[in-house]
């Protein structure tokens, strides 16, 4: 078996199920490292990485069914030398995988709902690329409009459209209490202000950069991402 991997050219084996140290023995004896415990999900994406196949039967193997690697390397880290297998250059993969650490599970949870929130802010520019300045500025232009809109609609409808408009500013108010800001007069003083200037950029200056304009903050969020907060609870 050791044989048939050697002469099919390979020079590195990965095994799902496992081998015993005489195996192992003989295998690095042909100069052909081996990893004996690999993931099912893992070996399934390094396959796709590489363009490797995953081989049942020692009979089915050959030359075609290998896969490619620029290199696969073992690096140890922190203090109780844990140890992982770094495969880097795939041909086939155009995936990064993002390791994360941290002091205890808190922070890495933390450190991972970060990254996937980055990630799917991403998702959503590549679907739509349009885009609406935060700090609740897109939030309290449209509870403005909304408000408008309302003196126009007679009957009891005029309450719902201006309950709604209130509604909208929750997320204003909630950012600037996160923000450690007293919310409700900065949020008057942002409704204000877009009234007075006519500029539906202005929010809520988290960061106290000095100025309430998230344009010039550079401050924005996917359209994608915001209508789909603000669209949800109208469904509901």
């Amino acid at each position: 078996m050791v044989d048939k991997c050697k002469d099919s050219g390979a020079d590195l084996v990965m095994c799902q199920w496992g081998f015993d140290d005489e195996a192992n023995h003989l295998l690095l004896q042909k100069d052909m490292p081996a990893v004996r415990w690999v993931g099912g999900v893992e070996l399934e994406l390094l396959a796709i990485a590489t363009g490797a196949r995953i081989i049942p039967r020692f009979e089915e193997l050959s030359p075609e069914k290998l896969g490619v690697a620029g290199s696969i390397t073992e690096i140890e880290f922190g203090t109780t030398s844990d140890r992982m297998l770094k495969v880097e250059d795939c041909p086939t993969s155009k995936t990064v995988t993002i390791f994360v650490r941290g002091g205890n599970k808190m922070i890495v949870d933390e450190a991972k709902r970060s990254i996937h929130d980055a990630i799917c802010v991403v998702r959503n520019l590549i679907r739509d690329n349009r885009i609406v300045y935060g700090g609740g500025s897109a939030e309290i232009s449209c509870s403005l409009a909304l408000k408008e809109e309302a003196e126009k609609i007679e009957g009891l409808e005029q309450y719902g459209v201006r309950a709604f408009a209130d509604a909208l500013e929750s997320v204003p108010m909630a950012l600037a209490s996160n923000g450690g800001l007293d919310a409700i007069p900065t949020v008057s003083e942002v409704r204000r202000a877009q009234i007075a200037e006519k500029n539906p950029h202005l929010g809520v200056d988290v960061l106290r950069v000095g100025t309430l304009d998230m344009k010039e903050q550079h401050v924005f969020e996917t359209l994608k991402g915001n209508s789909n907060s603000s669209s949800w609870p109208h469904k509901l």
